[in-house]
């Protein structure tokens, strides 16, 4: 009978525990949608770093574009003719 008595006492503990830790819950910093939102403007803001990168290369590089036409290198040493590989 003392072995059931603790067993009884151990799952009374348990259902304690469990409604003290249903009835405490941790509040977020801020409104659930509030974090997409945030996510939303700092995509927005990296994309639009990346878009201000936008043909960067044509708008300094003069050298690049006449050294491929006349098939050598470009003012940095790079063969335009080489094949990457």
């Amino acid at each position: 009978m003392n072995g059931a008595r603790m067993s009884m006492v151990a799952v009374s503990m348990m259902v304690n525990l469990v409604a003290e830790a249903e009835a405490h819950h941790n509040e977020l910093p801020m409104p659930a949608v509030m974090f997409g939102v945030v996510a939303a403007v700092v995509f927005a803001i990296l994309g639009f770093v990346m878009f201000s990168y936008r043909d960067v290369a044509n708008r300094h590089g003069g050298g690049s574009r006449a050294a491929s036409q006349h098939g050598g290198a470009d003012s940095h040493g790079h063969d335009s003719t080489a094949s990457g590989h």
